[in-house]
């Protein structure tokens, strides 16, 4: 029995260690199964630079997370392919082509012998265009700038301001193709955001140099926030108003003198709100409310505690929200209907900062004789077509016979309004 018990006791070994001598080698020779290997964290984003437009976003936002900044097209426009029969104006004005081909066209500022000089935000240069003899000619007369946005013209000198200097070129219509630079001021922020300047000569024979606030929506250092103005030489140094956060267009009233600027609010608050602002200064040292209040009744939900909005000056006017509104001038021709004098035309770049843009347009806005404002109405409309731009107007100018100069950086452009008799091609 013994003998049989151990018998089938060898029999069931044998089967169990041929059994596994069945299972093939990579079977046999497979590790233990472990667990999968933990995803590794994903890698925070990196940090948005100082000044960033796209700091305040709102996270975890779809519709937030497709608003950045338009760039412009790389190259200018052709002539035949700008929009001027898209472009709409009030009955009795009509629209040309001034002058094409001009990198990123900004600022503008004529000369007395009628020279046009066109500055920029992107192209480090200057340039002068001149009409002679039925031809428009571009020349350059100052290149390796640094955001050389702000020109100012008077007595022959041209201005230009870069990101942290203002230069002056003498006797500049006689030496167009000679010019030389001097170096006036220095003593600018360094500040990428809202760096690049506006600048103007006032009655007062004084420049006006504005510091725009070094971010979206920040408490920023006395030395931002500003406008300065100084002498033709650089020197005597002096702030006139507080609490702008970014203009990029001023002049002053024919009348009263006093000056009117634009400003843009901040982003990222509501796609609604705050409005753009058009400003007036009636004496110095006034606060307009950036970054503790806005459109002179919405206080800053980040830094509007403890302040109230009645300390601050109020704007004239709200100018829409994100509508970008920039250079203004007043209208002191006679070529354009009566209702037009000693009103401001200001261009309106158009919004990013919104899913449905607004501006991309000239608006004129009507004063009443205590320099209120009385409306404001459309000029030139049809830069914004669908939600997409076929231009963006940057400034206004007006020449001595009364016509005025709109640029526009995204196509490269500078465009002429006229008033009457529309003209006939060939004639």
């Amino acid at each position: 029995m013994i003998q049989s018990l151990s018998r089938r006791h060898s029999l069931w070994l044998a089967g169990t260690v041929g059994g596994l001598l069945l299972l093939s080698p990579a079977t046999a020779q497979q590790p233990p199964a472990s667990a999968p290997p933990a995803a590794a964290p994903a890698a925070a984003p990196a940090p948005l630079p100082p000044g960033s437009p796209l700091i305040g976003r709102p996270d975890n936002n779809p519709a937030a997370a497709k608003l950045a900044p338009v760039a412009p097209p790389p190259i200018p426009a052709a002539a035949d392919k700008l929009p001027t029969a898209k472009l709409k104006l009030p009955p009795g004005f009509n629209i040309e082509v001034y002058a094409s081909g001009i990198p990123n066209a900004r600022t503008l500022r004529l000369g007395d012998e009628g020279t046009l000089f066109v500055g920029n935000r992107f192209i480090g240069k200057v340039f002068a265009i001149v009409k002679k003899d039925g031809k428009t000619e571009m020349k350059t007369i100052a290149e390796g700038l640094h955001r050389p946005n702000g020109l100012a013209f008077s007595k022959g000198t041209l201005y230009v301001a870069e990101l942290s200097k203002v230069w002056r070129f003498d006797n500049i219509e006689k030496n167009l193709d000679k010019p030389e630079k001097k170096m006036i001021y220095d003593n600018l922020p360094k500040d990428e955001a809202h760096g690049w300047k506006f600048i103007g000569i006032g009655p007062d024979n004084k420049l006006y140099v504005p510091v725009g606030q070094p971010g979206n929506n920040v408490l920023h250092s006395d030395a931002h926030g500003q406008i300065r103005r100084m002498n033709l030489d650089g020197t005597g140094v002096e702030v006139v108003l507080r609490g702008m956060r970014n203009t990029v267009g001023f002049d002053w009233h024919p009348v009263s003198k006093q000056l009117y600027f634009t400003d843009n609010s901040r982003d990222w608050m509501s796609e609604d709100l705050p409005n753009d602002e058009l400003n007036r200064v009636t004496k110095m040292g006034e606060h307009f409310g950036s970054p503790y209040c806005w459109q002179g009744n919405l206080a800053d939900p980040e830094f509007g505690w403890g302040r109230s909005c009645s300390e601050f000056t109020p704007p004239v006017a709200l100018l829409g929200a994100h509508t970008a509104a920039l250079g203004m001038r007043f209208y002191t021709g006679s070529q354009f209907p009566a209702a037009y004098k000693n009103g401001i035309f200001i261009a309106r770049h158009g919004s990013w900062n919104r899913t449905k843009k607004l501006g991309g347009d000239v608006i004129f806005v009507k004063l009443n004789p205590d320099g209120t404002v009385k409306s404001m109405e459309p000029f030139i409309t049809g830069f914004l077509v669908d939600n997409n731009y076929l231009g963006r107007p940057v400034d206004v100018e007006q020449m001595k016979d009364g016509s005025l100069l709109v640029s526009d950086d995204w196509n490269g452009a500078v465009y002429r309004i006229t008033y009457g008799k529309a003209k006939v091609a060939g004639r």
